[in-house]
């Protein structure tokens, strides 16, 4: 469009320009201006604003600010490749006097918003989280009968977010708290899109992306802020009370603040659009975004299952715990964090002493694992004391989330293929107990025709409903019909995956799908979803499923950290040189990037790779899994005092609990996530007719040659252990073909010592 290019030419600014006037012509149409704003805060009354100056500036403009006196410049260049978007530098030098306890401003102004706009800042507001919210420290649950049924609508815990009700509608977040330091919208009635992309900060630190309306909600401003102050409160966990203790900054003459963004503007139809633009321009910007090549997953997965033997698994009774049992959440939770999808890879993997403590686990878990709903309990303590989810309460002792039950149904139904695979008597009480949760799935579905959040696990019926919380059931849903011969689990799987999408994925809200944050966005649902539409095109061969899958995938990658976020020199990250690239943060509320995916590997991100040739699927993948072995505590990288095989599941990019780049001492799900990385994400991945390679392993490919017979590869492992590589080759048709379930058993492997490089063949 002609008015893209307009949108960004830079007019020479002229002295009389009235102050309505923009240098920025194309934003009129988008009925938008540049503004920047110099403000003073009152430390003493917890950054009260006290004062502000506001200017709709040129490309130069002088202002006067208390004591002091100002220059600020505004240059654009256009971005090569992207002709709907342009790069903005502001640079502001306080050129006499000096003005104490201040920040500087740089944003846009719409002056015809609508609460109608759905706004994305990714891993941290989705529509606005413009929806009604509790203030219940953590870890909430919904207790006032008023809030529970089967229709309610998504009730948050306290987190920044837009008012859906009168009253001061505002987001003041470090930039730390995106995924990709950015902020968009989609508008309905315009039919168009826009982002503001920027970095992480400046000389001043992080910093402050802010989105705040005005009383009738007719206009809004977008803005940067450096360095970063939030007014009166900062979010800590559950709570926008919290006293804000942000540092604003003294200026003097000479000081000079750059604040730099790119901005994009395009057509949009859907809200599908919006993620679609962010999903192409989430790594535009120069950043850091190198990788930590530190360990390979088969050094890794030794300590691994070392740790789970010795610390997690409980002889008495014969089941693998989730953590070190210090509260009936860590001894056991059938789904979520860990349970029986940590038996999967040690299954897969471990050796068979390893092996006969998971067929153990089946003989522990079935028939006393269910309850009398049919679902699984959800918790659990010393081996035979079963509740719901939250037996700390009297109202939330008998309740359920049905993630719980989805994943454990899912992972037990792959552990009985892989049984069978690997010769393993299935015992007829694991598949009666199996089939008995499938049932309880299907009968809630039909009796409600959603699967909601919670449900009672004495009896089934539904309490809280309206979320994404079962986004797994689907595939779980699909492999039992596949186990078990059934047509109507995969007549129920695929109504479950419409429903989803048509209700849920293409509005752009899924949700729900964690214990411990009332019905928060969350990346877990997100990437429960793609597993469930890619199950499900596994089992149907249906292209529709692909399509929902990647759209879900689009969603999903605003929740995966896109760059190196720059850790403080003192916290432990910064000096472990961490790199925070890959990181998943987990939902809205706990505001913290991952060791990937709670608690998957990523594999759906693979079949969609393959089935499409996308190369945006396996390269988000490649995020995830390449970088979570630098988290793990190993003989060969201890951290401070935690154990070998510990994951500590934090990656602080803000402030909002332990500190940026700080963990707290515990094992966590995350050990099970680099465990289903080993055994679902092959080491090097090769296509030799197209000459394409992806090695998630911590290895480096070197040289890539491509001959009529096939390919060459120049591998390196540039770490300090041995690598036993597990690869995946297969022509562009053979990508075609569904993956299924239980491939690592047939992959090859291949063998590079420490530091060694080494050449391969690969033949079409």
């Amino acid at each position: 469009m002609r008015i893209i290019v307009l949108l960004f030419l830079l007019f020479d600014f002229l002295s009389s320009a009235s102050a309505g006037d923009t240098i920025y012509a194309g934003l009129k149409d988008m009925n938008a201006h540049l503004f920047v704003k110099l403000n003073r805060y009152d430390q003493s009354l917890f950054n009260k604003l006290i004062q502000t100056e506001k200017v709709l500036p040129g490309n130069q403009t002088e202002i006067s600010f208390r004591n002091s006196q100002w220059k600020i410049r505004i240059d654009e260049t256009s971005v090569i490749g992207r002709d709907n978007a342009v790069d903005i530098t502001a640079t502001l030098t306080c050129i006499s006097g000096n003005v104490e306890s201040s920040a500087v401003s740089v944003g846009i102004e719409f002056d015809d918003w609508s609460v109608k706009n759905y706004v994305l800042m990714p891993g941290a507001a989705y529509n606005g989280n413009r929806y009604t919210y509790r203030r219940i420290s953590y870890s909430p649950k919904l207790y006032d009968y008023r809030d529970m049924g089967p229709d309610k609508d998504i009730i948050l815990s306290d987190v920044p977010k837009l008012n859906e009700r009168r009253g001061p509608s505002f987001i003041q977040q470090r930039s730390g708290d995106m995924t990709t330091p950015s902020i968009g919208f989609y508008d309905p009635v315009k039919g168009k899109g826009f982002f503001l992309l920027t970095y992480q900060g400046n000389n001043y630190g992080d910093y402050g992306v802010n989105i705040e309306e005005n009383k009738n909600r007719g206009k809004a401003e977008i803005s940067l802020t450096s360095p970063v102050v939030r007014e009166l409160y900062k979010y800590r966990i559950c709570d926008m009370r919290f006293p804000s203790d942000d540092r604003p900054a003294d200026f003097f003459a000479g000081d000079s603040v750059v604040i730099k963004f790119r901005v994009y503007e395009f057509g949009a139809n859907n809200v599908q659009d919006l993620f679609n633009e962010f999903a192409k321009i989430r790594k535009d910007l120069p950043i850091d975004r190198e990788h930590a090549t530190v360990l390979p997953y088969s050094a890794a997965f030794p300590v691994q299952e070392n740790k789970f033997n010795k610390m997690n698994f409980v002889e008495d009774w014969g089941y693998y715990s989730v953590g070190l049992r210090e509260n009936i959440f860590q001894d056991w939770q059938i789904g979520w964090t860990g349970g029986m999808i940590s038996t999967y890879p040690l299954l897969m993997a471990g050796a068979d002493s390893t092996k006969q403590n998971v067929l153990r686990s089946f003989d522990w878990l079935f028939p006393e694992g269910i309850a009398p709903s049919g679902f699984f309990w959800g918790t659990g303590k010393d081996g035979h004391i079963w509740y719901g989810d939250d037996p700390r309460h009297e109202y939330t002792k008998w309740i359920h989330l049905v993630r719980k039950s989805g994943d454990g149904l899912y992972y037990v139904i792959k552990q009985f293929m892989l049984m069978k695979k690997l010769g393993i008597e299935v015992k007829k009480s694991w598949e009666d107990g199996a089939r008995t949760v499938a049932d309880a799935f299907v009968k809630l579905w039909d009796e409600n025709h959603q699967l909601g959040q919670y449900v009672d696990i004495k009896t089934g019926k539904l309490v809280i409903g309206r979320t994404t919380s079962g986004a797994i059931v689907p595939a779980a849903l699909s492999l039992a019909s596949q186990y078990f011969n059934d047509e109507n689990y995969l007549k129920t799987a695929e109504e479950i995956g419409d429903h989803y999408y048509k209700n849920y994925v293409s509005k752009g809200l899924v949700y729900g799908g964690v214990g411990d944050a009332l019905q928060n966005f969350d990346s877990e649902s997100s990437y429960a979803m793609i597993e469930s539409f890619t199950v499900l095109f596994d089992v149907t061969g249906d292209d529709k499923w692909i399509k929902y899958g990647g759209d879900m995938a689009k969603q999903f990658s605003t929740w995966v950290i896109s760059y190196n976020y720059k850790f403080p020199q003192e916290s432990l990250f910064g000096k472990l040189g961490m790199h925070s690239i890959g990181a998943v943060n987990a939902n809205t509320q706990n505001k913290h990037g991952a060791p990937g995916i709670c608690t998957h590997s990523g594999v759906g991100l693979l079949k969609l790779y393959r089935a499409t040739g996308d190369e945006f699927y396996i390269d988000l993948l490649y995020d995830i899994a390449h970088d979570i072995p630098q988290y793990l505590v190993h003989p060969l990288r201890p951290m401070k005092d935690i154990p070998y095989g510990f994951i500590n599941e934090r990656v602080n990019t803000t402030d909002w609990l332990e500190g940026i780049g700080e963990v707290f001492y515990g094992s966590t799900w995350a050990e099970t996530s680099l465990m289903l990385t080993y055994v679902e994400i092959p080491g090097l991945y090769v296509q030799p007719d197209a000459g394409f390679v992806r090695a998630f392993d911590n290895i480096e490919v070197v040289n890539v040659k491509k001959t009529n017979r096939g390919v060459t590869l120049r591998l390196k492992n540039p770490t300090q252990a041995d690598a036993k590589v597990t690869v995946l080759v297969e022509n562009k048709d053979e990508a075609r073909e569904p993956l299924g379930q239980n491939y690592f058993p047939d992959l090859k492997e291949i063998f590079i010592k420490a530091g060694e490089e080494k050449v391969f063949f690969f033949r079409k």
